[in-house]
Parts: C-alpha cells; structure tokens; sequence
C-alpha cells in the first residue's frame, strides 16, 4: 500500500502459481523480515557485513516503483531533474500489484541488472532484500531518521544498519458515507457488530438501496494477507506470535477468518468484492457502490475529487478500523526507498534519495495524494490537521499498527495464508479447517532455512 503507489500493501509470493513461487522464493530468500519488533532471534539470518554504499558515481538513474495510480511522481521527478540535467532520474513504473513488483524486483536483483538504481520497497522486503545483498547498507547519519516516526524508521533496518530511508507510511482506515450514517442515525463503528447494523439501518433508506455494507482488499494476493491479518490481531490474536511461532490455531484467529468468511456468506460484503485489490475497492467507494471502505489513507483526495471522477466527494468521513469488541488494528505499510546493489551512479541515487525523502517532499505529497508522511511534526501541524482531518485518526492507527507476519521465508509465509483465507472466504474450506491448514504450512515456511 504503500504510499501513494499501489505497493501500499506490501508484497509476497504473487497471486497465482504458489508452488512455483515457493520454489523462487526459497532459492532466492535467506532473510528474516524483521523490524525491531523482530529483533535478532532464532529465525534470524544475519548478512554479511557491509560498509554503507559508497558515495561514488554520478550521471542518470532510474526510479523503480509500482504504477503511479496518483500521477504525481513524474512531477517530482521533474523538479528534480529541472535541477540536475546531468543527473537525471528516470520513472520506470511497474505493475500496480505488489505481488507483481516483488517478482520483478528479485528478477533485477537475480540477474544483476543495473536497470533499477533507487528502489521504492514495501517494507516487509527491506530485510530479504538485504540479507540476500541486493541492496546497499544507507548512511543512516546523512538522513533526518530523528525526525521521523521510529517505528517506520525501524521498517528500513536490518540487524541494526539502515538499509532503506522511509518514502512515505501507511495505515488502514474505514472510510465512511457520512452522509447516509448521518441521515440512518447511526455512528461510525468501532467494533464489527456495530457495522453491521449500521448497514442495516442504511439500507433501509431510500438512498441505501443497493449498496454495498463493506469490503477491503480480498483477492488472493498480498492485500489478502494484510486484511487477514488485520482481523486476527482486532480480535486479540496474533498471526505469528513473539517466539517466531505460527499462532493461527487459535479463537481469535477464528474469530477473525469468521469475520471475512461470514461476511460473503450474509451479504456484509458484496460478493464482487472477493476479487477487490485496492483500486478495484477505490473505484467502488468513488462511485457511490460502498458504505464502509477499508483503505490506505490515498484514498482521501482521489475520494474528494472535484472533477467529477468521485460521487462521494465531501460525503464521507473516516475512522480507525472496527474490531471484535472495539477498535481494531492495522497491518503497517508503507514504502521505502532503497540503493540496489547493482545500480550505477550510487552518490546521485544518494542525493535523490536524500531529496525524494525529505520532509519538504513528503509534505507535498500528503497534500497532493494524501499520502501518510513518516515526519512525526506533520502529524500535528494545525494547518494540515484542518485541512486533513483525518490525521488524529491516522496517527492513532499507526501508533497501534502491527507488522505483517515476521519470518523466515515470507514469500511462503505470505502464500500460505493467502491459500487458505481464501479457500475460507470462498467457502471451499470450513475456517476451522483453513486455519489448520494454515498452522501447518506456516509453521512449515518458519521451519525452513
């Protein structure tokens, strides 16, 4: 998620052809993916030691990122290069689904291509990307990381070196039709229930007739593991626990799959939804066909659009994630920019990195996409507060925000929940059987070395 490219999720093993992903992924991933919340325990894979990258080279690079579904990195880029026309950056954008990004980031790093100079990673790649030295140890020192939220800082660390500086971060929230709660009389929901009968009380008003109660990312693929995720842990679970160990046996973890499964089945969630990634979701909530909305924070100005591209604009509101008995929590997201080990002209991808991360450019993209900023200060500034409003919440979120699960192999850990919550949402699989299912092939990606 991503972040204001699609890569707002993260990333894992892609959507389709598990078993041949496994296989890539095992030969190519020797990497705990770990924040500091990991720590350096027993799943650790500690790499080699490197120095930082040396500041050597200068001339063209390239920036590789997922689609630019918000149309404003050009734009960046431009001011950039207006500055430095013998330095220039080119856009190389790639997919719009993070499972697609992945692949095509290691397939650059396999081959060693120097196609790709600065990186724009889900976070959740940042450790395998270093163990397998794919990327560059960063300066730490060169980049104002005091200024930002620690916990995103940690998302580009790896054993305690920096080997990504944080683009932008990233939380779930509910966005909301104010304007049909207002007139049903019912709140914004913090837990699921009341959700629920907000939708009820909606739909029996004349404006509420055929629109959908709620949906999130569900297709088979990353969005698939965050929204997963984010329902076990608003339930009072944990997908992995603190030990390392696949903890999805578990009445929390039922509770949540429950929660997606049950909701196809009653009609909570629009059966279309199934398939939804998170511009499939955006385009629905813009276009009138959704009360509840779980998304990144993007969503806010392409939602308030005046052009006409968005129903909605000015009629919904937004709120921290509903869970089982009360406020739920989100997966972290967000992008981080890296150096590939490959890359030539590494002193210019430095000085980009340094300008395309600074709080002057994050600043602008909060106000151009809405994009959540990793600079703590932005988080509390009134004139973006008013203008913003859903700040407040969105600082919360990220406050209370979890990881995705951390092990070993996350390309295999990422595919096997993805197989089973979907077998469950899709009712091929009862929950209690997807999720013993589940325990063992997550626990098998742990083991695995």
């Amino acid at each position: 998620m991503s972040s204001s490219q699609i890569s707002r999720t993260g990333a894992g093993a892609p959507a389709t052809g598990q078993a041949r992903t496994a296989r890539r992924a095992r030969a190519a991933a020797a990497a705990l993916l770990a924040t500091a919340l990991a720590g350096c325990g027993a799943n650790s894979s500690k790499p080699s030691d490197n120095s930082p990258a040396e500041s050597s080279g200068r001339g063209p690079i390239t920036l590789a990122t997922g689609k630019d579904t918000t149309g404003t990195i050009q734009g960046q880029l431009d001011r950039w290069n207006k500055k430095h026309p013998d330095e220039k950056v080119k856009l190389v954008e790639l997919p719009e689904s993070a499972d697609q990004q992945r692949q095509q980031f290691i397939q650059n790093a396999q081959t060693k291509s120097d196609a790709y100079t600065v990186l724009n990673l889900d976070p959740i790649w940042v450790a395998e990307f270093a163990a397998n030295q794919w990327i560059d140890e960063l300066p730490a020192k060169d980049f104002p990381l005091d200024k930002m939220l620690p916990a995103v800082v940690k998302t580009g660390e790896y054993f305690g070196k920096q080997y990504a500086i944080p683009f932008n971060t990233n939380a779930g929230l509910l966005f909301y039709r104010k304007d049909l709660l207002d007139k049903a009389g019912a709140q914004p929901p913090t837990t699921w229930k009341a959700m629920k009968a907000a939708c009820a009380k909606v739909e029996k008003l004349p404006e509420g007739k055929g629109i959908g109660c709620y949906a999130g990312q569900f297709d088979k693929y990353e969005g698939l593991t965050v929204n997963f995720s984010e329902a076990v842990t608003s339930a009072g679970g944990t997908v992995v626990d603190a030990k390392g160990k696949a903890a999805v046996d578990s009445e929390a973890a039922k509770k949540g799959l429950r929660f997606l499964a049950d909701g196809f089945k009653d009609g909570t969630f629009p059966k279309e939804a199934s398939t939804y990634q998170e511009e499939d979701g955006r385009r629905a909530f813009q276009a009138g066909k959704l009360l509840f909305h779980r998304q990144w924070p993007y969503q806010w100005a392409l939602a308030n659009a005046k052009d006409g591209s968005s129903k909605v604009a000015g009629k919904f509101g937004v709120a921290p994630l509903p869970g089982l008995d009360g406020p739920g929590k989100s997966s972290l997201g967000g992008l981080d920019l890296a150096v590939s080990k490959f890359a030539k002209n590494k002193a210019t991808a430095l000085d980009f990195i340094k300008f395309f991360s600074s709080e002057q450019n994050a600043r602008t993209n909060l106000k151009a996409t809405s994009a959540a900023p990793p600079y703590t200060e932005l988080y509390d500034e009134p004139a973006l507060r008013e203008r913003f409003p859903y700040l407040a919440t969105l600082k919360q979120s990220l406050n209370s925000a979890t990881p995705r699960p951390v092990v070993v192999q996350y390309g295999d850990a990422t595919a096997a929940i993805q197989e089973s919550a979907a077998a469950a949402i899709g009712g091929k699989k009862s929950v209690d059987d997807a999720l013993a299912e589940m325990q063992r092939n997550l626990s098998a990606a742990i083991a695995e070395k």
